[in-house]
């Protein structure tokens, strides 16, 4: 057995450098490269190795150390989660920064690798610089903050640590079922600290992700639930785009009659053309799909978490004797809302109980329902479309407590844009294969409506954390996943005020994005929630403090071009569609980033149609307003499922 004498991060790197996936007979290198902002607990650890032999991996540039997790993430999902870029961080800040994009990895099942650098183990310096100290445990440190958010979670102390360490995490961030973020704690001392490690550690590793059908007996249990249903409806999540499994469930939708329902993460798994095909589901879902859900007598939620906003807090489906099946890789997530079960894959799964439900001659009750329902809602896209300000026969889409705010912004910006209309025309400008990046706020419940794609993986949203100031850095990740074809971010003014940093990034990797800011003076989404609920707008809107020490002054003008330009991007104003149309077409002739300044009228975006959302709302309220809504919040719940 042969061995070679090296430091731990220099092992690491070789390590990393040798690892592949293997899915469906094809097999690709799993690292792609390190993202990283140099601190001193990394800068002659892991950056010396680095600098003298990185193999094949890239070595990537961040500016916060929480955007350029977000490039990791979007990478890896865009990638189908077969391909990671990798991320360190010295200790303390530089560490602490990661846990919020580590936290949105594992809600949304996607595989992101942390390196932070950790305390001395030897302790000799104590405190170092940047150390947490608590005097409960002296083995405490920022990076503990890491276990509740992240699928699996190791420290490393001693230089053979390693070895283990980084077979579990392969194992975790390979795993279909329980990948997400994967947190590889490593003192700062032991990075430097040399041993004679083995040379089978640092052999090509494939990792194989396979195609796991249900028990016989699991398959059968819901074959029998779908094959006694009139009205069933399918829920596409996530894990049938990741299944790759979206031309599978169309099959199974036409064979059987049966429409489905798409959550955010599974928007373009399936093609939005298909009949059968209601769009969005849920609390920002379709008059279609949301009206055909309250009739169903069999839900089958196939690769999705079955979050509030998917279920309207398990108030959607209102059939008395609906029942739910689940198809999941993950068993817990299969479990949910006490449903008939099948544990695997989705593919293989639906192609089994397919099978079964042809031999039994199955097929659904609907007649003309979902045509019916489809139509509608194609007819409300048309006025959503159409919806332009002209200063007198323009009705806001939500009713607002305080009714200066519109005509403010108008005579502030000149403008006439929708949110609506911007979108709608969005869609028309674009090149199909385009892809479009959302994140928290109003716009993703305005895209799971208005967006539609034929095109495999175009819709790219983060939802299942809402991580406002994931998209600047995601437009990146996506880019870098798929250098070929055309990156849009849309983007609340909120949002990109929160993080926008991976801009600098963007422009050091000469990486061709589109920002589309929707520059509406405010967290538009939550500002919607205050005043629907009886609550007044309280730091929601971007004002300047008035002579009674209240956030309630004039609105704050801001010019979003120019902060652009300063970045070096292609920047462009937009007050009319014609000018938002002028400049689409403009940028597409760019090869430099490219970011929209779009001057958007507040309180513009779709609401409701039909799905309810169980919020916590103030029993004791002076406001009429406020307590009509809870009247509404409590009447609700008694009609939705308790589990």
């Amino acid at each position: 057995m042969g061995t070679t004498r090296m430091t731990v991060a220099q092992a690491l790197v070789r390590f990393l450098d040798n690892q592949y996936v293997s899915f469906d007979g094809e097999e690709i290198k799993f690292v792609e490269g390190i993202f990283t902002i140099f601190g001193h607990g990394i800068a002659v650890g892991l950056g010396q190795a680095l600098d003298q032999d990185p193999g094949g991996l890239k070595v990537f540039q961040g500016r916060n150390e929480q955007g350029m997790c977000h490039v990791a993430t979007a990478f890896a999902k865009q990638n189908n989660r077969r391909r990671i870029i990798a991320c360190a961080s010295s200790i303390g800040p530089g560490a602490a920064n990661m846990v919020t994009a580590a936290a949105t990895a594992t809600v949304n099942n996607i595989p992101l690798l942390l390196f932070p650098a950790d305390t001395f183990a030897t302790r000799q310096p104590d405190p170092v610089l940047q150390q947490l100290e608590q005097d409960s445990s002296l083995s405490l440190t920022t990076n503990d903050a890491f276990r509740p958010v992240c699928r699996y979670w190791d420290r490393i102390v001693r230089p053979e640590q390693l070895m283990t360490a980084m077979i579990n995490a392969m194992r975790v961030l390979t795993d279909p079922a329980q990948t997400g973020a994967v947190c590889i704690a490593i003192c700062q001392d032991t990075e430097g600290e040399a041993y004679d490690y083995p040379d089978y550690f640092f052999q090509k590793r494939v990792h194989r992700i396979t195609r796991t059908s249900a028990a016989r007996e699991e398959i059968e249990d819901i074959a029998a639930v779908v094959g006694s249903s009139k009205r069933p409806l399918i829920i596409v999540g996530g894990g049938v785009k990741y299944s790759e499994a979206g031309e599978t469930v169309e099959r199974f939708c036409e064979d059987f009659h049966i429409p489905f329902g798409e959550t955010q993460a599974g928007k373009s798994a399936c093609k939005s053309s298909n009949a059968w095909c209601l769009g969005g589901i849920g609390v920002t879902g379709t008059l279609a799909a949301n009206k055909i859900a309250k009739q169903a007598d069999a839900v089958i939620a196939i690769g999705t978490r079955l979050e509030d906003f998917t279920t309207g807090s398990k108030w959607q489906f209102q059939d008395p004797d609906v029942k739910m099946v689940t198809i999941n890789n993950s068993r817990f997530h299969a479990y949910k809302m006490d449903a008939v079960k099948a544990v695997g894959d989705a593919k293989v799964t639906l192609e089994a109980l397919s099978e079964i439900l042809k031999e039994r001659g199955y097929r659904s009750g609907y007649e003309n329902e979902v045509a019916e329902a489809k139509q509608l809602w194609e007819e409300e896209l048309v006025l959503l479309a159409d919806c332009h300000y002209t200063g007198e026969d323009f009705e806001p889409l939500v009713k607002a407590r305080d009714p200066r705010t519109i005509p403010e912004y108008v005579k502030m910006t000149g403008s006439t844009l929708t949110q609506t209309s911007v979108l709608c025309r969005l869609r028309e400008l674009i090149d199909e294969d385009a892809i479009l990046i959302t994140a928290g706020g109003s716009l993703p419940s305005c895209l799971q409506r208005i967006w539609k794609t034929d095109t495999k993986d175009a819709y790219h949203a983060e939802y299942g954390y809402s991580c406002m100031g994931y998209e600047v850095a995601a437009a990146l990740g996506v880019k870098l996943a798929e250098p070929e074809r055309e990156v849009y971010a849309v983007i609340g003014d909120g949002s990109f005020q929160m993080l926008h940093s991976e801009i600098m990034t963007t422009m050091q990797e000469r990486k061709k994005t589109n920002l589309l800011i929707f520059n509406n003076s405010g967290f538009g989404c939550i500002n919607n929630l205050q005043m629907t609920n009886g609550v007044g707008s309280l730091a929601t809107e971007f004002r300047y403090r008035d002579q009674n020490n209240e956030i309630k002054g004039d609105l704050i003008p801001l010019d979003l071009a120019k902060v652009a330009e300063g970045y070096g991007l292609k920047a462009y104003t937009a007050r009319s569609i014609a000018e938002f149309e002028t400049a689409i077409e403009d940028a597409k002739k760019q090869e430099v980033a490219c970011l929209f300044d779009l001057k958007i009228i507040p309180k513009t975006m779709t609401d409701g149609y039909g799905s309810w959302w169980n919020i916590g709302i103030a029993e004791v309220t002076e406001t009429e307003e406020g307590k009509k809504a809870a009247e509404e919040v409590f009447r609700a719940r008694e009609a939705a499922r308790q589990y």
